[in-house]
């Protein structure tokens, strides 16, 4: 055994938890202390502006300079009494991650010194370089200027002692370089549409927010462990580890007893959560060794989001404090649960009401059903691209592995939502019963009966309804929840006005409003039922009845980015304002580009472990064996001499077989990425990376996998997952 990975083990093993500084004051003392939200708005701007500030803010107005300049003294004030001495533009690149430049509040007072200042221009726009995050080509690197501009929705907050500003991050040319700006417009786009749709029941309804809870899936591994893993380090999963004798088929862990190591770190970060606003509220262990979730109370979507970036960024600061890392990467351990971040969403009104919640009338509950369908044919309409939002190259290791969503988009509904679309489908037009001007009754008894988390739950469903929301399962750990609520608003957006349009016109030509309703409520279940399926989403019979039925079974995430650039997923961006055709070629060029970059790191580090740490130790422990057979032959003669002989000589040829498979597989590795690396276009080079590079990898992994099982524990140079898998 290493020195390095002796001291690493002896380390993990000896952990205590870390004593956590809780407050004395009860959460609710100290909620949201580090946002000046609107209760510190109300309290640091002048009356006048903090009207003016939550009226643009509640309706989506544009603000004045001047109002900015007052809103950036009352911020500056309260920043610096809570210790500010930075701000920055806290930007959200397509990197899944988020960026920040921290200035000073200085500024030169005329006599040799300076003065502190924050003005409403330094508060609206800064100009970070845009040539130096990915943006698919429309910026050069000699074009490096790009705008962040202030998102008025999403509350400031205070970190490390630097006031964090969210922003949006556009190119000069007006294209959308980040998350935050596509996500906002789409947001928008279902605020409109959805709000169109509620006002046939509720003319009072000015606009519909769309809200999110999501699921932090993690994995928490000893700091001394991991750094003793180069992989981990460098990709953030294991390229190599055979499976512990003991891993998750007890199924001991799910809801199990949180290690007190552990149970300090999530004290430790639901604190810090709750001083930044983060309504973080549920924590447990999950189904595989080591692995945790965290949920929040449901959010406006785009705080939502927000506020899951800055988890992320939490996680790994105060993990370092507990003398853990924070694994995200949603495959870190082969043979196991991956880690995954279903996105809870849901529509409600500006009423009180939520749309996909039943009612406790039938007009309730013809909203509802309505609703419903739309998301249907939305969903329907673009499997394909719903797929293309979640996919990476590090979620492709978790789909369609037995413990996440298969990489084929369908809806679960639940028996009896199933049962009630197939009886409105069904029902004729003479079964219906109008009464009065805004009353309709439907003689299906089970509509006005409808309750609320009535259904089971399938795990294997990509996109279930879950009772008042759909759960969107297949959005990876580490990344951006925007991705996918950008392509999922705007479908359902732009679906929900085409619903209205034909509403309007059967209503022009004299029909009543809820039979109209009604009719094109039937159509839309009658043209989505291919994209309802309430089975084993794992079985190869779903595979086959998904490709009979025409539903997307693309299953390389090359291939999948193209469903972004198909003629109806351009126009539906494009009348619903979210992306004009240049900026989702852009993002698609960044798609490819990132994906082969992963698998390149992944590869180059793969090699560099086979040959400079595996096959040394393999070749030291076969050395250790060929001289023990000689000795065997000069100690002892005989049957039971040659019988021992053989059987080390046959290990020998099993670690001498391994090791030139090994040698064989990261030779041809090398060759077949440099061939990629020659490719000229994107779209080839991460093709190529995942057809001819990434299957070599796992050719490369089996070998390694099955020395680990022959060379002795004691030579062999990395933590195995017996190591990492279990807390001490």
């Amino acid at each position: 055994m290493s020195d390095l990975r002796f001291k690493s083990v002896e380390t993990a093993s000896c952990r205590k938890p870390v004593k956590v500084d809780v407050p004395k004051e009860r959460v609710e003392k100290y909620y949201a202390k580090q946002v000046f939200n609107r209760q510190k708005m109300f309290e640091y701007l002048p009356k006048d502006t903090y009207t003016a500030l939550v009226d643009a803010i509640d309706n989506k107005k544009p603000l004045s300079l001047k109002l900015a300049d007052s809103v950036a003294e009352g911020m500056k004030r309260w920043a610096i009494e809570n210790g500010a001495r930075h701000y920055t533009h806290w930007f959200h690149p397509l990197t899944d991650g988020t960026a920040e430049k921290h200035d000073a509040f200085i500024e030169h007072d005329g006599k040799g010194g300076v003065v502190e200042n924050f003005s409403g221009k330094l508060l609206v726009q800064q100009e970070p370089d845009a040539s130096s995050f990915p943006n698919g080509g429309i910026r050069n690197t000699f074009e490096a200027r790009g705008y962040s501009a202030w998102d008025i929705s999403s509350p400031a907050f205070i970190i490390d002692g630097t006031l964090c500003i969210p922003t949006i991050f556009i190119s000069y040319t007006g294209e959308s370089l980040d998350y935050k700006t596509p996500l906002l417009k789409a947001l928008n786009a279902v605020d409109k549409a959805a709000a169109r749709v509620a006002r046939y029941f509720d003319p009072e309804v000015k606009h519909v927010s769309s809200y999110l809870g999501w699921e932090q899936e993690y994995f928490l591994v000893d700091e001394a462990l991991y750094a003793a893993r180069p992989d981990l380090v460098m990709t953030g999963r294991t390229l190599m580890g055979h499976e512990s004798a003991k891993n998750q088929q007890l199924e001991d862990h799910y809801f199990g007893a949180i290690p007190a190591r552990v149970e300090a770190f999530m004290l430790d970060l639901e604190i810090e959560c709750h001083k930044l606003g983060i309504p973080a509220k549920t924590r447990h262990n999950e189904v595989a060794p080591n692995q945790f979730e965290l949920a929040p109370i449901f959010e406006e979507a785009n705080l939502a989001n927000d506020h899951n970036l800055l988890l992320m960024s939490l996680m790994a600061e105060v993990a370092r404090r507990h003398n853990f890392r924070v694994l995200l990467h949603e495959k870190p351990f082969a043979g196991i649960n991956g880690s995954g971040k279903h996105n809870n969403w849901s529509l409600g009104t500006d009423r009180g009401k939520l749309l996909f919640a039943p009612g406790k009338t039938p007009e309730e509950n013809l909203q509802f059903i309505a609703f419903v369908a739309n998301v249907m044919a939305a969903v329907n309409k673009h499997n394909a691209l719903m797929k293309a939002t979640i996919i990476s190259a590090t979620n492709q290791h978790r789909l369609g592995a037995n413990e996440a969503p298969p990489a084929i988009i369908s809806m679960f509904l639940g028996s009896q939502l199933n049962k009630i679309l197939d009886e409105i489908e069904n029902t004729s037009a003479e079964d219906i019963i109008l009464e009065g001007k805004n009353k309709m009754k439907l003689e299906i008894s089970q509509i006005p009966e409808i309750k609320i988390d009535n259904t089971d739950r399938n795990r294997t469903s990509p996109f279930a309804f879950t009772g008042n929301r759909f759960e969107y399962r297949a959005v990876g750990s580490s990344a951006n929840c925007a991705a996918a609520l950008i392509a999922l608003n705007a479908a359902v957006a732009d679906q929900l006005n085409y619903f209205a349009d034909a509403v309007d016109a059967a209503m022009a030509k004299g029909v009543d409003r809820n039979q109209a309703i009604l009719e094109e409520t039937r159509k839309q279940i009658r043209e989505s039922r291919r994209i309802q399926f309430d089975g084993n989403g794992y079985s190869e019979e779903w595979k086959e009845e998904a490709a009979k039925r025409g539903l997307d079974t693309e299953t390389s995430a090359p291939l999948m980015y193209d469903a972004y650039q198909r003629p109806e997923t351009v126009e539906m961006f494009a009348r619903t304002g979210v992306f004009t055709k240049k900026e989702l070629e852009a993002r698609n060029e960044v798609k490819w580009e990132m994906y082969s970059k992963k698998i390149q790191i992944e590869a180059r580090v793969l090699g560099d472990l086979a040959i400079n740490h595996v096959i040394p130790a393999a070749t030291r422990y076969q050395s250790l064996l060929l001289d023990n057979v000689y000795k065997i032959k000069q100690l002892f003669k005989g049957d039971k001499a040659d019988k021992i002989a053989r059987q080390d000589m046959a290990l020998i040829e099993q670690i001498a077989d391994n090791m030139a498979s090994i040698k064989s597989n990261v030779e041809l590795m090398i060759n077949a990425r440099r061939k990629a690396n020659h490719l000229s276009d994107e779209r080839s080079k991460a093709i190529a990376y995942h057809d001819d590079v990434f299957p070599l990898m796992e050719k490369i992994r089996k070998s390694i996998d099955d020395l680990e099982l022959m060379v002795d524990n004691e030579i062999w140079p990395l933590p195995k997952y017996r190591e990492l898998l279990f807390i001490r």
